[in-house]
Formats: structure tokens, sequence, C-alpha cells
């Protein structure tokens, strides 16, 4: 395996960090810049609607650029809207810096999975696109605690400031380490939008955008869930997502092995059923917290034991077409995490917190259905899909 690919997952991690990053952190947030816990919700929001629409938009338009100066100059522009976050004094600043990050970050992660693919052998494929995939879900699940610490320690603009260090270190290595890299053609938008015309693909990627509005209309708002239901101050919060970015970290791991052993439609039904039960309970066991622990645990392996499964499932479902169903379903997941940010910060600003886990079970359960929807239809592949 080529070590360079390794260098471009810790730079997909970088950039994935940042979506998440100030999860933990909304209330401090809403508090500095005067405005509500669901507007600061919105910052998740808007990264993530930007990150899902930009990807292959721009992964097109920059189609014949070279690689090497596009991810240079792709990282001084991501750079630049963490210092801006960093330094900005109003809500419509930081949403701005938000806007500007998540578009030069979705195409910076795009880059990472093509260039990855293609300074290695055609049998090392696959394997180094997983460990590009492994560095954004392991920093969608670390970004967090990691902010949230760095914010209880230094305040909630520190974590842009680190982001942004992190931002010039990983220029300095991509420039003396990665080659010029040629552009390969882009598929265009509407030969990718095409493939989804299939129900059994549609409603696959449609499962991981209902599983993920689900989690983050929990996920998302966390921290005052944590305080108001279990009271628990800024040090046992952080403790608290530590254990949970461990725990889904694992779950990864774990959802590979399960989907091996009991193939990737078994696991997906069993995951997702699972991942229902538990985040329904967690409401009811906020009387205990090591009770509350032990379900939050299994929620959270469940959150991502449930990636390897439903890729495993998009390469076998849809071979001839594998690559852009991989890209897709980047985006469906992005779409997912904002519409649950969006969906949490209402439910917040009408009702409670206390009914978060509620909402987002409803999501699970009809990603339930959509994944047994798609798991029993037959597919038939197109004239255009077999020219793919």
């Amino acid at each position: 395996m080529n070590k360079k690919v390794y260098m471009l997952a810790i730079v997909s991690f970088v950039v994935g960090t940042v979506e998440l990053i100030i999860g933990g952190t909304l209330d401090l947030i809403a508090g500095d810049l005067n405005v509500s816990l669901g507007q600061a919700g919105l910052l998740i929001t808007i990264f993530s609607l930007v990150f899902a629409i930009a990807s292959p938009i721009l992964l097109t338009v920059t189609a014949k650029y070279e690689r090497k100066k596009l991810t240079l100059v792709s990282l001084f522009v991501f750079f630049l809207g963490n210092l801006l976050a960093f330094w900005s004094p109003t809500y419509f600043v930081i949403l701005l810096a938000r806007i500007i990050s998540a578009a030069s970050g979705s195409l910076l992660v795009v880059l990472g999975i093509t260039i990855a693919s293609s300074i290695v052998k055609k049998e090392f494929q696959a394997r180094a696109i997983g460990i590009i995939y492994m560095g954004i879900s392991g920093s969608l699940v670390l970004g967090v605690p990691i902010g949230l610490t760095l914010s209880n320690a230094f305040g909630w603009r520190s974590p842009f400031l680190l982001v942004a260090i992190l931002t010039l270190a990983s220029m300095v290595v991509v420039a003396f380490s990665l080659e010029k890299i040629e552009p390969k053609p882009a598929l265009p938008i509407k030969e990718q939008i095409r493939t989804l015309k299939d129900s059994k693909i549609f409603s696959a990627q449609l499962t991981s955008f209902l599983f993920l509005t689900g989690h983050l209309t929990l996920y998302a708002y966390l921290t005052p869930f944590l305080k108001t239901m279990l009271g628990l101050n800024g040090t046992w919060v952080s403790i608290v997502y530590f254990i949970f970015g461990v725990a889904a970290v694992l779950g990864g791991g774990i959802g590979g092995l399960i989907s091996d052993r009991w193939g990737s439609e078994r696991s997906i039904i069993a995951i997702i059923g699972s991942f229902a039960i538990a985040i329904f309970l967690i409401p009811f066991v906020t009387f205990s917290f090591p009770l509350f622990l032990i379900i939050m645990v299994v929620w959270s392996m469940l959150s991502w034991a449930i990636t390897p499964a439903q890729q495993s499932y998009l390469i076998t479902s849809a071979p001839e077409t594998s690559d852009i169903q991989q890209s897709l379903n980047n985006s469906a997941l992005h779409f997912g995490i904002a519409m649950g940010s969006t969906v949490g910060a209402v439910v917040i600003e009408q009702a409670s917190v206390i009914h978060n886990a509620s909402v987002g079970g409803l999501f699970v359960l009809v990603a339930l259905i959509t994944a047994f929807f798609s798991i029993t239809r037959n597919r038939t592949i197109t004239a255009s899909e077999s020219s793919v």
C-alpha cells in the first residue's frame, strides 16, 4: 500500500473534523453570539448541506485541473474559512465561514478518494478508498469530543484555530510528498443522478439519508440533552463524548465483521432495527447514569456499524456504478446530517430536547422500511448504466 494514501486519510480527517466539531458547544456559541440554540445548530446544518451539494458539482467543474495543485488551492481556501470562523464577531460571519469551509472541504474529500485510487495498484484501490473513508468517519466521530475539550479549556473558537494550523501543516505535506497527478474525465452530474432511477438503489441511498437524519436529531444536540436530562457539567459531558467516540470507532470495525459473517443485507436490517430500539430507550434510562452509558454505548456503536454493511450492499447491488454510488452515498450521509440537525433544532425550539431521541427514532424506523424495500427489490441494469 502506498504510504501517501495514509497522508490523504489524515487530510480527510482534518477536513471532516470541522463538520461536527461545534456539536458539543452549541450552547456556548448561542450564548456568545446572542442567538437561539436552534440557530446555533443551523451552523451544522448549513455545513452538511453545502458539503453534500458542492461535492459532485465542484468535482465536475474542476475536472480539467491538475490534482495536486487543485488540492493545495482547496486546502488554502479551507484554511481561510476556518480562520474566518475563529475570528467571526457575528453569527452571519461564522455562517459564511462554514459555507466556505464546507465547499472547499467537500472537494478535498472527493479529491482524496480519487487521488488515493489513482496512486495505488488496481488490486489495492478498494482498500485505499476504505482508508480514506476511515479518516472521514473517524473525524465525524471524534470531532465533537475534540471540539468540546478545546472549547471548555480555551473557548469555543479555539477548535477552528487548531484546524487552521493543521490545514497549513497538511499543505506543506502535500506540497512536498505528492507528485503531479493529471485529471481524469469526470462523469456528468446528470449521469450520476440517472443511476438513482432504479428503485433498489434509490431506496438504499434513502436508507442512509434517513438513518443519519434520525441519528443526528439527537446526536447534534447531545450536550443540551446531557445537561438537561442528566444534569452533567462540562467535564462529564466531555467524558461522555469521548466514550461515545471510542464506541463508535469500535462499532465500525464490528460492523465490518458482522457484514462479512452475516452478509450485508441481514446486517443492515439487524443493525437498523437494534439502533431504533436503542435510541427509543435513551429517554427512559436517564434516571440512572450507568444504565444510560450502557445504552449510549450500544447506540454509538450501531451508529457506525451500519457503514461497512451499507457500502458493501451498494457495491454488490450496483457493481458497474459502484464508484458513483459511493460518491452519492457520501452526499446522502451529509444530507442526513443536515436534515437531522434541522429537525433537532425544530424539536428543541417548539418542544424540548427530551423529545429529540423519540423523533429521531421515527426516522430510523422509516429507514428500516426503506432498507427492507431495497433488499426485496430486483434490479434491472439500464443501457446507460451498462456503458458507465
